[in-house]
């Protein structure tokens, strides 16, 4: 909660900033200041009128983010760990004492081998200068194992790159013009709001909005018609849509023959898949997939444009890369990019001209070539022996940015590995998470609006600047300056430890986004085609859409995108027949903001939604306090019986902080380390479990 203020004769002001989080919408948001005898007070954050993706409007989540800096468990002092791991008992430290200890203890690492060290990060803040700038330049001098940061996006963004080129798409602003949007796997209200705003202007228009789910979202709810799917049959209606687009003709044979490669073995395979085939494994009608396909294919025969907004809950399976190539070929059969509000969009992020290696300096490497490590095994990593094949035991893991005993897969494992003594763990966080109580150091950092940081983004093609709008509160410190610091403490004397947080914001892009522009508004549009491929010119090795990738043959696998079962397929397993995936509660954003009070009275508390058919067989009534179990553990949590989950498949919303679960767990407990086929991302929606009363009731017996 913000800080109460009563002193009439103090100044207020505004500061531009940009929202640091996981979400594609990156929205620019305008912090107002007021400067008082005792420093800088940030009063509320808004959603910068001037910037037209945000429009003024910024999420639930963001618009309380002073009660976030503000929070009053919010670490702002460096923490050492008295008690057993995982007990989350500290005592307060300096910042001296911290980092020559910290320091000592990674030198003593590294002089046996530097690999031993690993770095884990990812999305706690999607800032180009706060996640991996000093940071990278950090772990590449010390030589320590690199990081395959793979736990969100990696399976569909690997298919659209083999399929289209990159991280690549029509332009999100012109959806507002489409006459047929398809949500493929998005709860774009919760986790894509103002995207939500162009489809709204479209519907107003007389789009037509078919949604895509297992789950019935808020989103699906407020769509002209819901298709249910089983998890992880997407590439299967993908085909049979194809099937549908060929028997009656509905293509656009002049852009495939001048703009696309593949199309005879494509159209071969999409043949096999008749709509009642793929019906049967995405447990829905055959009537829905012909509905769609000819919704689809009109659109072509009436020159209106179309458009796909694919989101990253349908590639979190074993055939995820797969899937999202099907769908990426979509638009292309019938013409949809000839249209600027034509196409597909899963993010954007390629367009950026970032340069990452003007920020992380891979030749500090100084030709070394160290080991990477899955941060989505990390479970399994942790309890690797040292050998020939995975090299050094991890001795010492420095997170950042990151909460993975909490979103990590088949988090006991994970708690297992951080529980070992011998691993020496240093954690940069705001608050005290699941992961911080397995710290030997908690090093207090910022928030975004306390540093500076540059923003790309993947739901729009603006970058954005975020200045500091308060001084840091406490003893926090940013990220780039806490790794400025150890750098120090290491005998690191490299000039490029010396580098202010400005300086790294300026480097970023170089002169492909012009800094003033930024300084000024806050935000400077990338320029770009409206219609980026309307005459082809894709960025593949072909220039084309690539049906058939040659890259992938030549890697022993599929050219042409298939369906992949997943690796536990619904049905299939009489001890546990459901199918259970883990979207974010809509009040959270993975496991951040979990803590913040007003957000979690929203949210209210972890619930397992379960269709009344499932509930009904297992004697559930919504309240009950069940147990959802396989053989990677269990979860305790109320169940919510609920039509918003369809027959077969159960929502554990996430991400819940471990510690707040009734028996000390989340779902995660219950997902696995397996990986996808393409991307080696994680299989969070690839899970079966079984649900039962908790305690198990005895049977009524007869008097």
């Amino acid at each position: 909660m913000s800080p109460t203020i009563s002193i009439a004769s103090d100044q207020t002001h505004q500061t531009l900033g940009a929202c640091p989080h996981d979400c594609p919408d990156t929205c620019s948001f305008v912090t107002t200041v007021q400067t008082t005898a005792a420093g800088k007070v940030a009063l509320r954050v808004q959603g910068n009128p001037d910037h037209p993706h945000t429009g003024g409007v910024l999420c639930a989540k963001v618009a309380r983010y002073t009660e976030r800096s503000y929070h009053p468990e919010r670490l702002l002092q460096p923490l050492k760990r008295i008690g057993p791991k995982g007990s989350g008992k500290f005592e307060t430290v300096s910042w001296e004492a911290a980092l020559t200890d910290i320091a000592a203890r990674l030198k003593t690492i590294a002089a046996r081998n530097p690999e031993a060290i690993l770095p884990y990060s990812y999305a706690g803040t999607m800032g180009l200068i706060q996640a991996e700038a000093m940071a990278g330049r950090f772990f590449n001098r010390l030589g320590a194992s690199l990081l395959d940061r793979t736990i969100c996006s990696t399976a569909g963004g690997e298919g659209f790159t083999q399929t289209l080129g990159g991280k690549v798409g029509m332009r999100v602003e012109f959806f507002a013009e489409s006459k047929l949007i398809i949500i493929w796997g998005s709860n774009s209200i919760g986790s894509n709001l103002h995207f939500w705003r162009y489809v709204q202007q479209a519907k107003r228009a007389g789009a037509k909005l078919i949604c895509i789910d297992p789950r019935k979202t808020e989103t699906a709810e407020k769509c002209h018609e819901h298709i249910a799917l089983l998890p992880g049959t997407d590439a299967a209606l993908a085909l049979a849509l194809m099937h549908e687009l060929i028997i009656h003709d509905w293509l656009d044979h002049d852009y495939i023959a001048q703009h696309c490669i593949g199309w005879p073995e494509l159209r071969e395979r999409a043949l096999t898949w008749t709509p009642e085939r793929a019906a049967a494994i995405c447990g829905i009608k055959a009537e829905q997939i012909k509905n769609l396909a000819h919704d689809y294919g009109q659109c072509f025969v009436n020159g209106q444009p179309s458009a796909i907004r694919l989101n990253y809950g349908m590639q979190r399976v074993r055939g995820g890369g797969n899937a999202a190539r099907a769908v990426a070929c979509l638009p292309a059969l019938i013409g949809a990019w000839k249209h600027r509000a034509g196409g597909v969009l899963l993010s954007n992020s390629g367009v950026f001209p970032v340069d990452r290696a003007a920020l992380q300096r891979p030749d500090l490497l100084a030709g070394r070539q160290p080991r990477t490590l899955n941060m989505s095994t990390i479970g399994n990593d942790l309890m690797q022996p040292t050998s020939a094949e995975f090299g050094p035991r991890i001795e010492a893991l420095i997170v950042y940015n990151c909460n993975p005993v909490a979103v990590a897969p088949q988090s006991g494992m994970v708690v297992q590995g951080f529980s070992r003594e011998d691993v020496f763990c240093v954690v940069l966080e705001q608050f005290q998470t699941d992961t911080a109580d397995y710290a030997d150091y908690v090093l207090p950092a910022t928030t975004q609006i306390e540093h500076w940081d540059i923003h790309s983004a993947y739901g729009h093609t603006d970058a954005l600047l975020n200045r500091p709008a308060i001084e840091p509160l406490g003893l926090a410190k940013p990220n780039t300056q806490i790794f400025r610091e150890l750098a120090a403490h290491m005998g690191f004397d490299e000039a490029c430890f010396s580098d202010d947080d400005e300086t790294l914001c300026r480097a970023a892009f170089g002169d492909k986004v012009n800094f003033n522009t930024l300084l000024e508004k806050g935000f400077a549009t990338i320029a770009l085609p409206d219609a980026p491929f309307a005459q082809g010119g894709f960025p593949t090795p072909s220039s084309k859409c690539e049906f058939f990738s040659a890259r992938l043959q030549a890697m022993g696998l599929d050219g042409l995108p298939d369906h992949l079962p997943n690796y536990e397929t619904a049905g299939s397993s009489s001890a546990y027949p459901l199918a259970m995936i883990s979207p974010p509660a809509r009040n959270f954003l993975n496991s951040s903001f979990v803590n913040v009070t007003s957000l979690r009275n929203m949210e209210g508390e972890p619930v397992l939604e379960i269709s009344a058919q499932d509930a009904s067989a297992r004697g559930i009534e919504t309240g009950a306090v069940v147990t959802v179990f396989n053989a990677r553990g269990e979860y305790r949590v109320k169940a919510e019986v609920s039509d918003r989950a369809r027959p077969g498949v159960v929502v554990g919303l996430g991400i819940w902080w471990r510690k707040m679960g009734l028996n000390g767990t989340n779902v995660n407990q219950l997902t696995s380390q397996n990986l996808t086929d393409l991307g080696r991302g994680p299989v969070f929606y690839d899970c079966l479990v079984e649900v039962s009363l908790w305690p198990i009731q005895a049977p009524a017996t007869n008097p």
